[in-house]
């Protein structure tokens, strides 16, 4: 068990270390119920409280970091259309978000997308880098880029 300033009490009974932490006002709180003694420490009442209510706004903003925005493509794209959509996808990982490559394949146009997206890939490579390899799936080619 630790006390309130970190200090090391030992081991001690559960009627004993709730016995303390209502004589010093303070809340018990057990680390991890799956040792055997459990770790547990001597905090300010609503202290644990506090902690838990403080990490939760940062797993929000893991996770609005973690979106993916999805751009399509065709493979018979123009050169100024191709610029464009390789402007935006470099804006997007600059910005910290990943990219999905999309490009939808008619029949046999399978080798002429994943040219395409090869060529893409070495576009963006100085902002981002692929998290998954090309992949050829019924009527599309994607690739994942994830912000370096």
């Amino acid at each position: 068990m630790t006390g309130i300033h970190g200090e090391d009490l030992g081991v001690v009974s559960t009627v004993e270390a709730l016995s303390m932490a209502k004589k010093l006002k303070v809340d018990l709180i057990c680390t991890s119920l799956f040792s055997s003694p459990p770790p547990c420490r001597l905090m300010k009442a609503g202290a644990a409280k506090q902690e838990v209510q403080q990490g939760k706004p940062k797993s929000g903003k893991q996770e609005q970091n973690t979106k993916v925005k999805e751009i399509r493509l065709t493979p018979q794209i123009e050169d100024h259309d191709y610029d464009t959509k390789k402007n935006q996808a470099h804006k997007l990982l600059q910005s910290g978000k990943s990219v999905l490559l999309v490009v939808r394949i008619q029949g046999k146009e399978g080798p002429k997308a994943k040219e395409l997206l090869e060529r893409l890939l070495k576009d963006v490579i100085d902002v981002g880098g692929k998290q998954t390899g090309i992949q050829l799936s019924g009527k599309q080619a994607m690739v994942q880029v994830n912000p370096l």
